[in-house]
């Protein structure tokens, strides 16, 4: 049986990505021994994480680790509408649902970008806002 790209469905799609974060993400972290680091150094001892800049570090790999997510997502999408453009031919309905795949990746790459501003510029306020960068405090 010959499958075309087409009849890929969203079922599969959803199949997919919940096997590759319960199979394939957790081998990422440090815990297991991966690439990315979550949890400080300092935090793995007896009784935690043990001052406000133990969990100020978290948050900041929490924040940094999330952007990284996005782009990668926003990349595969991208790469997603392109396919889907390509193979569209004169086929309108498809060359619409390419470029609103592309509209939609942007403007979830603006808001991420955005957000971030929003937060880097208010905790920069909040802590002084004299070139000390608020991740960077302890």
């Amino acid at each position: 049986m010959c499958y075309d790209i087409g009849m890929i469905s969203k079922r599969n799609i959803a199949r997919f990505l919940f096997t590759f974060f319960i199979m394939v993400a957790p081998s990422l972290s440090l815990a297991a021994g991966g690439l990315v680091q979550i949890v400080p150094d300092s935090c793995n001892g007896r009784g935690g994480c043990q001052s406000i800049c133990d969990v100020a570090q978290l948050a900041q790999n929490v924040l940094n680790d999330g952007i990284y997510f996005s782009i990668v997502i926003s990349a595969v999408l991208f790469a997603y509408g392109g396919w889907q453009y390509l193979t569209a031919g004169k086929e309108t309905y498809k060359i619409k649902k390419a470029r609103k795949v592309f509209f939609n990746v942007i403007i979830g790459l603006c808001i991420i970008v955005a957000a971030w501003l929003l937060i880097d510029t208010l905790l920069n306020v909040l802590t002084g806002g004299s070139g000390l960068q608020w991740n960077r405090i302890c």
